[in-house]
């Protein structure tokens, strides 16, 4: 017999970024607690699920007593009494009950937080591990990680032009030898530019040196590489979160003296053709669609990332899956977990490739590995493992290795 919705339970509780944010608590008929909270982003999509915050003046505004109380009330009532059986019909009740299109009324931050704690319970029910309960899958993976190690952008303090700047990594045999290799070249890299620099600040972990160029971080991250002996198993990334220096008016962007959409792109396969650079994201403004598919037409065996492009919606991956080969999968941008899971799912069929991410204001739920590990996506994206945050979604990948053997 199916397992039953007892009880959901709201709270407000803070993220890594001290910020409030939502945890959910879904304990069910036959006893079984599950508990999980939801992220926030910093570079934020226009058509992104709406978190719903409480303005005045406590914590400047973004309070979630709102949002928690709406998980105690009206989601609870919906959901109590019903059954486990499909994460997507709970989804769906949730969805109706909201009755906007980007989730604004009851928060995607409330729905969020529910839809990820009875995705949790579901898995308890069945005495399974919860990558298992969430797709038909038969076999699994443990993505490639892609680790955020220099930050830069509109919201860093680096002074670089693209907001991060990532080790892509491929071709271990073992998931705990990629682990320790991120560790190691984390270290060294911070050594190595410490040296250089001297002390300076950090980004949520990434490091935050005053570096010139994207050229000179990219020499230092290579040479750190080398230096300790992963050259064959990393290549190099970008995140631009271009969207924050566009221009709308003029067409331009604010990279170098100004680039419009042919000069970026040329900027970009000049990057390309200079470096192992392998992983392009968010390199045009969330509209410029035709800036994402010249990217694709000029470099084609790199690839190039959606993320305020697509919002992990499906309508709009329907809309412009041609014009990008990759997906980053963010659950919190659509808000429930079965939406996020169709996203990723018609991303894969159309031949692209999909990387869970993470957010800049992370708490410590580890959700998101196993919903890579469900999907078999080919990447997921946990920036510098120096934070709790992050570290326990690399564990909770430790873990779920050691199960499968790998």
């Amino acid at each position: 017999m199916t397992d039953t919705i007892k009880r959901i339970t709201g709270r407000e509780i803070l993220n890594a970024k001290g910020n409030p944010t939502v945890e959910a608590q879904v304990e069910t008929a036959s006893g079984y607690v599950a508990v999980a909270s939801v992220p926030s982003g910093t570079s934020t999509g226009s058509y992104e699920a709406k978190a719903l915050f409480d303005g005045g003046k406590r914590y400047g505004g973004k309070g979630c007593l709102q949002a928690a109380s709406h998980v105690s009330n009206e989601i609870n009532e919906a959901l109590a009494g019903k059954s486990l059986e499909s994460q997507s019909a709970l989804d769906q009740v949730m969805i109706e009950l909201d009755g906007t299109q980007d989730k604004s009324r009851l928060g995607a931050n409330a729905i969020l937080a529910a839809s990820v704690a009875i995705a949790k319970a579901r898995a308890l029910s069945l005495h399974k591990q919860t990558y298992e309960t969430l797709t038909e899958a038969k076999s699994y993976k443990i993505p490639d990680v892609i680790a955020t190690m220099v930050a830069g952008g509109v919201f860093g303090v680096s002074g670089l032009e693209f907001e991060d700047y990532l080790y892509i990594f491929h071709g271990f045999e073992k998931f705990s030898d990629q682990l320790e290799a991120i560790v190691t070249l984390r270290k060294q890299l911070e050594k190595n530019l410490i040296k250089t620099y001297g002390s300076f600040p950090e980004d949520g972990g990434a490091l935050a040196p005053p570096l010139k160029s994207t050229g000179e971080a990219f020499e230092v991250m290579l040479e750190t590489a080398r230096q300790c002996g992963y050259e064959d198993h990393v290549t190099l990334g970008i995140d631009a979160a271009i969207s924050e220096q566009y221009d709308k008016k003029t067409g331009l962007y604010a990279v170098k003296q100004g680039m419009d959409r042919a000069q970026l792109c040329a900027y970009y396969v000049e990057l390309a053709k200079k470096y192992p650079l392998t992983y392009l994201e968010d390199c045009f403004d969330e509209d410029d669609i035709e800036g994402f598919r010249m990217l694709k037409e000029a470099l084609p065996s790199v690839q190039n990332v959606g993320d305020d492009l697509f919002t992990s919606n499906i309508k709009r991956l329907e809309a412009y899956h041609e014009a990008a080969n990759g997906l980053l999968l963010k659950v919190n941008q659509i808000g429930t977990v079965s939406e996020a899971i169709l996203a990723a799912q018609y991303a894969q069929t159309h031949g692209m490739d999909v990387t869970v991410s993470l957010r800049s204001g992370e708490t410590t739920d580890d959700f998101i590995a196993d919903l890579s590990v469900a999907l078999s996506t080919k990447q997921i994206k946990l920036g510098s493992p120096v934070r709790a945050e992050r570290n326990v979604k690399y564990n909770r990948l430790q873990y779920i290795a050691t199960v499968l053997g790998v």
